[in-house]
């Protein structure tokens, strides 16, 4: 049992020598962590590196090739989800792996229901278990609530909740803030400290770098399938952390901004009202501009840009394209007039994962008229011009999407789009999920799109990136604009405050 500086502290977790490797591919490669008692450990690293592998052979998902699990200074065998729980490692994915038609009580003991010897579920005593757990994790939502209604703030707390339940010591939270506002973010990590204070142990992934300078003791880095190094303290920076990951120094993580902007806007809406926003609109996009679109989850953003798109109605006001009124009833009107849509959820609303990078890619340029024939030869042409033109890594463009990592996903929903020449091109989180190396080639993409005379709108809920990356930015509080911000005008503290309510 190997301690710390040869002193009293030895690891409650520690994974020597891993090495793992799949057809073709070496994902891990003798690599060693060691989590204590009450740490926080920040797992990083660009998609690909290694972190959800080295994950799932913790969680007992897959087996090591080489190298040992050890927990509490013994070797373990994890040959199951069940094994690694009854070692008191549990996982919380970062999509929710909760059974969304049962209420909160039922999800936390999820399989261990209270029951008499007729296998009848003992309701009191479940809800009085449950609401146990509910309050050591901060939970407010009523136990009877059924979890699919709740927001994505609450089914994380419940996900712990039904963890700490279990007995977990060792607590895996992958990209748990990814669809959380700040404030949630920020209660998620109230529970994680004070997790933190009760000796449960934690490995946190996450792209978002502040995460892990606000809340980990140190950060493990993985670079192709090996471990790069270890960080400690005040060692955990951006700065340090981006250069091990990708091997080299971001010196320009976000590309200069336009120089001049169009006299005449692409977009512009004039009064526009829709269902879901509590104000009126009217705002320009000009040629070759970034006009960021920020706020706090739930202010309005996406469900203002699905009218837009012809996805929800607009109940009054005019879109114009090119000073032109236009009608928009549906996103085929839309992309009639040169409207295109990346959405929030590539996954759920972006691609068809199933399918190839070649069948993803030509969707939007399909006629829609019934009896068309596919034209395979103008469809390769177009998919093989995209994935050069954008850089996707794909051994072929016959590769299923699901395979690609998530900025070439990122980057094959873009393509899609591109290959219609919109004039208008609006970006839901463009960056969502993908790993830092990733979001600085998407963000060289996005400019290069509006140096090439293309009007962007990009909603973003990561400060950093609005701010480094818009030329103009639109901010948004409870369903109303409260203001435009000129490049010269932009900060993260005025942006917040636009944001949370204030006045400029």
């Amino acid at each position: 049992m190997t301690c710390r500086n040869g002193g009293d502290k030895c690891p409650l977790l520690s994974m020597n020598g891993v090495t793992k490797r799949f057809p073709g591919v070496l994902a891990l490669a003798d690599v060693n962590l060691s989590l204590y008692q009450g740490e926080i450990l920040g797992l990083i690293g660009e998609n690909g590196a290694g972190k959800s592998t080295l994950m799932n052979i913790l969680g007992g998902i897959y087996a090591p090739d080489t190298g040992e699990v050890l927990i509490e200074g013994q070797p373990v065998k994890l040959g199951s989800v069940q094994d690694a729980l009854a070692h008191g490692v549990a996982i919380i994915h970062q999509e929710l792996n909760l059974a969304g038609n049962l209420d909160v009580a039922s999800n936390i003991f999820l399989g261990r229901e209270p029951a008499d010897k007729f296998s009848v579920v003992k309701r009191k005593k479940l809800y009085d278990e449950a609401a146990v757990f509910a309050r050591m994790v901060g939970l407010t939502a009523p136990l009877n609530a059924v979890v699919e209604d709740l927001p994505s703030a609450q089914q994380q707390l419940v996900e712990i909740a039904k963890a700490i339940s279990q007995s977990a010591k060792i607590l895996v939270l992958d990209e748990p803030t990814s669809s959380l506002s700040d404030k949630e973010t920020q209660k998620l990590f109230s529970v994680m400290r004070m997790l933190k204070e009760k000796g449960v142990s934690m490995i946190y992934i996450s792209h978002r770098m502040r995460e892990i300078e606000e809340m980990c003791d140190r950060a493990l880095v993985l670079r192709d399938g090996r471990c790069v190094g270890e960080l400690a303290g005040s060692e955990i920076t951006r700065d340090t952390m981006v250069r091990m990951m990708v091997g080299r120094d971001i010196s320009r993580f976000f590309p200069e901004t336009g120089d001049s902007q169009a006299e005449e806007p692409v977009l512009s809406l004039r009064q526009v009202r829709c269902k879901a926003c509590k104000g009126e609109f009217s705002f320009d996009v000009f040629r070759g501009e970034v006009l960021g679109v920020a706020g706090l989850v739930g202010a309005g953003r996406t469900e203002l840009m699905r009218s837009v798109f012809g996805v929800e109605p607009v109940l009054s006001g005019e879109i114009l394209i090119d000073g032109k009124k236009v009608a928009i009833h549906s996103p085929i009107d839309a992309i009639r007039h040169g409207i295109a849509l990346v959405p929030e959820d590539r996954k759920e609303l972006g691609l068809l994962l199933e399918m190839s990078i070649k069948e993803n890619v030509p969707l939007p340029t399909l006629p829609v008229t019934p009896g068309f024939l596919m034209d395979d030869k103008r469809d390769i042409k177009l998919t093989q011009a995209q994935i050069t033109a954008l850089s996707i890594k794909t051994p072929s463009m016959d590769q299923a999407v699901e395979c690609l990592s998530g900025g070439n996903q990122q980057k094959v929903v873009l393509a899609k789009w591109l290959a219609l020449k919109p004039k208008v091109l609006i970006l839901d989180e463009p960056t969502r999920g993908i790993d830092v190396g990733s979001k600085s080639e998407i963000y060289r993409l996005i400019r290069h799109l509006a140096d090439d005379g293309i009007a962007i709108i990009m909603i973003s809920s990561e400060m950093e990136e609005i701010v480094g990356l818009s030329d103009r930015v639109m901010v948004m509080h409870e369903g109303k604009a409260l203001g435009v911000l000129n490049k010269s005008e932009l900060c993260e503290e005025r942006v917040m405050q636009l944001a949370t309510g204030g006045g400029c």
